[in-house]
């Protein structure tokens, strides 16, 4: 081996070392642009290895020398962007669902959201303007059928007398895009982490969890039959503002009792989340 392929070999191994250290500090997205340039500089290097021409290769390892600089300034500039920090705890004013909306957590949640993005909104002005889905409830031979909250809230939200769910991220989305136009992010289907970034960042976020906050058996599941689909629903669906974490805790704002900054074990919680969907809506700055 000589000194050229030693030079390249080494400007591989360091670039694929930086991915390791950092990968877990980016986005998914970011991680596939990164991988993907390092699979670029390991053709461009085997092209040079195996070039005769001394000039073709003086110039070719002048560029991937250059690529190298570029790329490792653009990796430091995007992992200080989006560093997780080791604990993050945001005031975020509190706002209880009680006694108007019983069943209303998740307009609640978001009029917290939104708020702290500075819009001037309440939980009573959500609930009216929320989509609704209209569905009527119906059992027939032990089978429900009812509404999809993906699509809209399901059930009365003033009152537990009738039956009833809540909403999902969609429509809930749908409704603060109105508030803040083109600013709204809907990063459902993430791994916790996007949300310590999010956080992080200075931004709370909107949630679907169960009452609970841990994983939730089997048995407390039922499942719909709506006009759009069946799906697997529990009673003990809720929605809060993530506030903050730690090694140990998350926190959040919860609307069922207004207590703000309200913990929970951080596995538990995730768990649930992600039980739930991993469903999730911030704001971009």
């Amino acid at each position: 081996m000589n000194t050229n392929e030693i030079i390249l070999y080494t400007v591989l191994a360091l670039f694929f070392l930086l991915f390791l250290v950092v990968q877990k500090r980016l986005t998914k997205i970011v991680k596939g642009l990164l991988f993907s340039l390092i699979v670029i500089l390991a053709g461009i290097s085997f092209y040079v290895l195996n070039l005769d021409d001394s000039k073709n290769f003086a110039f070719a390892k002048e560029r991937l020398g250059e690529i190298a600089v570029t790329a490792k300034e653009n990796v430091k500039k995007l992992s200080s962007e989006i560093t997780i920090k080791k604990s993050v705890l945001l005031e975020a004013n509190a706002i209880n669902q009680l006694p108007e909306l019983p069943r209303g957590c998740e307009v609640t949640a978001l009029a917290m959201l939104l708020q702290y993005a500075g819009v001037d909104v309440d939980k009573m002005t959500l609930a009216e303007e929320i989509t609704k889905n209209t569905t009527a409830y119906e059992v027939v031979n032990g089978t429900i059928y009812y509404g999809n909250p993906n699509e809209g809230f399901v059930g009365d939200m003033y009152s537990l007398e009738g039956p009833g769910l809540g909403v999902y991220h969609k429509p809930i989305a749908e409704l603060a895009e109105k508030y803040l136009p083109g600013a709204i992010v809907d990063f459902t289907g993430s791994d916790f982490d996007t949300v310590k970034e999010q956080l992080s960042d200075g931004r709370p976020v909107w949630v679907i969890t169960n009452s609970k906050y841990q994983e939730l058996s089997d048995d407390s599941f039922r499942t719909w039959v709506t006009p759009s689909g069946t799906i697997d629903i529990t009673y003990s669906e809720h929605s809060v503002l993530l506030t903050g974490y730690d090694e140990d805790y998350v926190y959040f704002n919860d609307p069922l009792t207004g207590e703000q900054n309200k913990k929970a074990p951080i596995d538990d919680f995730n768990a649930s989340w992600v039980q739930m969907g991993s469903q999730a809506i911030t704001y971009s700055n």
